[in-house]
């Protein structure tokens, strides 16, 4: 199907799509595009307008601060893949890059568009739930920073507000191991279910995607793990990961089989953090 009719504006700079954001509401920005523009072909979405930030300077490059990672939003996710300074602060990151999409939507794609988007069969909310990532959102009147617990609210959901743009992830550097195991849709290679596991000195932290509105931490999982990474209490704790009533069911999978998905990968990703 195709679109109905947009205007369509390049930006020269973070600042000029704020201002026209500022001036229209109603449009969308367009970085990798590969969740926007299939809505749009779908009638799904009807922008009247696309601002273009995908070739902004401002919006790329991996540096650090301190122990902190610091990734523009217009990276994308076969940077986050082969990025010698992200393997070593967030190794986790990765590990969840080679899961997502094909070559092409590696090369394309960008993790503020993730970030943005909040699509909640996405590998990156996981991950970023158990290394504490913060995004820093900007707008015309200024810039602010929200954590990841407070930035998922639900599906397609986010704490940015209208006229905001994701300009940066801000990742603490990852003390431990990280794993990331998921089970895709053989087409879209979507999760069906993903669990990503961060294991340092002070425990273990486990979150999942895919089977609900929103990436979860798995606190039951984490409880009953403590820092015992035994390959028994792994098993244990992971039996009963998820309750079937939280998640969802549909189509691709019932809310049956992606508990009982939680459970396995959970117990893959933590042998493999062991």
């Amino acid at each position: 199907m195709y679109t109905t009719p947009f205007d369509y504006h390049r930006a020269s700079s973070v600042q000029d799509a704020l201002q026209m954001l500022a001036d229209n509401p109603d449009a969308k920005l367009l970085a990798g595009g590969h969740s926007l523009i299939p809505t749009m072909k779908l009638r799904l979405a009807s922008p009247s307008a696309l601002i273009d930030i995908s070739a902004l300077d401002e919006l790329r490059g991996i540096r650090t601060d301190g122990d902190t990672l610091i990734l523009g939003a217009g990276v994308t996710h076969s940077e986050l893949l082969y990025d010698k300074t992200v393997a070593e602060y967030a190794p986790l990151m990765p590990d969840m890059a080679r899961w997502v999409g094909d070559p092409m939507v590696r090369n394309r794609g960008t993790v503020g568009g993730v970030v943005a988007h909040a699509d909640p069969a996405a590998d990156y909310p996981a991950g970023l739930l158990t290394l504490g990532a913060q995004f820093k959102l900007k707008s015309a009147s200024g810039e602010r920073v929200v954590g990841v617990d407070d930035y998922f609210l639900g599906m397609f959901e986010t704490a940015l507000q209208e006229g905001e743009i994701v300009t940066e992830i801000h990742i603490p550097r990852q003390v431990g191991k990280g794993a990331y195991e998921k089970f895709r849709h053989p087409a879209s290679h979507y999760a069906i279910v993903g669990v990503a596991v961060v294991a340092s000195p002070e425990g273990v932290k486990v979150a999942m995607t895919g089977a609900g509105p929103k990436a979860v931490r798995l606190s039951q999982v984490e409880a009953a793990i403590g820092s015992d990474l035994s390959e028994e209490n792994i098993k244990r704790a992971t039996e009963n990961a998820v309750d079937a009533g939280s998640l969802l069911s549909d189509r691709f999978a019932s809310a049956e089989y992606r508990a009982h998905l939680a459970g396995v990968l959970a117990r893959r990703a933590l042998m493999r953090v062991r």
